[in-house]
């Protein structure tokens, strides 16, 4: 169908964005065709009225896990045997992609356009991926790393990454993935909150600095950027001094951090949405033990402190949610822009760019999405209210677009416990 989006008020995603009036937006074949003024004749369109409400740009989530649904945990459960026992014969595969292809329709019609995965079951998020570029279904467009890269004991080692116990098993994965046309590597340099055994060691060194250099340059030269689960100041400068792209959740800085960050060209995705609920719930709700609260505190801060710095250096810092995790659905990313202005202390404006051109930049396909301009694919949401004024309009989107395919009324299926809980800290 050809669109003509008229009666709207437009925040393009740029980082100056205002409120445009006046204006239809045409799309043709998944493009924005133009930007025109009103008054336009649009024979040969479809008119959606938008009845003064807003258009914007999709918004896309820099980390994403496809495997979770984000439901609140009694207690740590065994990842690595859930996804043996997943994988154990043909229906439960076909159950595990089932919930892979349904957890990226959520993320759609919540009015994400656009994922990056960073580690997820097997080949799937691949598979998704090319099945809704083939319009076998309507989903998100799909950045997929798939399996991460692990080590014996490391973070989801078994789960969402495979364990390589050597250099050799990792550039065999990495072949996998340019076989699967993967779009990055993700790798795990450090623990996390969930597998930390003590307090003040949640991102606890577990890939040799060597290992890490050796799957950089051979993921490098097989044309990937390489992405790094990284919650320690010390894992963060290993990371960066041998290779790494991107830092995903950060840790505090010191002025040799920020060097490394400038010289080696690497940006940071910020995730406040994880370690959220572990840090400020009460125990009784969040069902953290003693030790899990407190590095669940250390980590919040370290990642609010890493983005502080990274912002007022001139760091580009990207936004995703690390959707998958406890307490994390994929329908949320929008509280993740919310805590972004709460604890980081940016302004909705800078906000809403992080997560919708800038974000597209930090992930080089800011010439296709990411913001309205003609050209560009029609990765479009209509929210009721001004996100500028209040980001809260974004927990409802009234229409989501994506490449020109339109979804005049998204709903997702919301789990009343998270919202309860977390409501209270935005």
């Amino acid at each position: 169908m050809n669109y003509a989006l008229c009666n709207g008020i437009i925040l393009d995603g740029t980082k100056e964005m205002e409120p445009i009036h006046g204006k239809i937006v045409l799309v043709k074949d998944e493009k924005i065709e133009d930007i025109m003024n009103d008054g336009y004749d649009t024979a040969g369109y479809e008119t959606v009225d938008l009845e003064g409400k807003y258009l914007l740009p999709g918004l896309i989530n820099m980390h994403v896990h496809l495997a979770g649904n984000g439901k609140p945990q009694k207690k740590q459960r065994d990842n690595t045997k859930l996804v043996n026992l997943l994988f154990s014969n043909p229906i439960t595969s076909h159950v595990a992609y089932r919930m892979v292809k349904n957890y990226a329709q959520i993320e759609l019609n919540s009015g994400v356009t656009t994922i990056r995965t960073v580690g997820g079951l097997k080949d799937l998020d691949s598979r998704v991926r090319d099945e809704i570029r083939q319009k076998k279904y309507s989903g998100p467009r799909i950045l997929s790393s798939n399996e991460g890269i692990s080590v014996p004991g490391g973070h989801m080692a078994g789960s969402v990454a495979i364990v390589a116990h050597s250099f050799e098993e990792a550039k065999d994965h990495i072949d996998h993935l340019k076989e699967k046309k993967a779009d990055l590597v993700k790798i795990m340099i450090t623990g996390g909150v969930m597998d930390a055994k003590e307090k003040g060691v949640p991102g606890e060194m577990k890939m040799d600095p060597a290992l890490i250099r050796q799957i950089c340059d051979y993921a490098h030269e097989k044309g990937y950027k390489v992405a790094a689960h990284v919650e320690s100041s010390e894992g963060v400068k290993a990371a960066l001094l041998n290779g790494i792209d991107s830092i995903e959740h950060g840790a505090e800085p010191d002025q040799e951090t920020i060097e490394l960050f400038k010289k080696k060209n690497a940006f940071l995705i910020t995730t406040l949405s994880p370690a959220l609920p572990y840090a400020l719930f009460d125990r009784s709700v969040s069902n953290a033990s003693e030790v899990e609260q407190f590095n669940g505190n250390f980590v919040f801060k370290g990642i609010i402190d890493c983005s502080k710095a990274a912002l007022q250096n001139n760091i580009p810092v990207g936004l995703g949610n690390d959707v998958g995790c406890p307490w994390i659905s994929q329908y949320d990313f929008w509280r993740e822009l919310v805590y972004f202005t709460r604890y980081v202390g940016v302004d909705n404006r800078f906000a809403l760019f992080t997560a919708t051109l800038n974000n597209a930049k930090l992930a080089g396909i800011d010439n296709v999405t990411g913001s309205i301009e003609k050209g560009k694919d029609a990765d479009l949401i209509v929210t009721d209210g001004n996100p500028l004024e209040d980001l809260h309009t974004l927990r409802n989107v009234r229409m989501v677009m994506a490449r020109g395919d339109l979804l005049r009324h998204p709903s997702v299926k919301r789990n009343p416990i998270l919202d309860e809980q977390l409501d209270k800290f935005i």
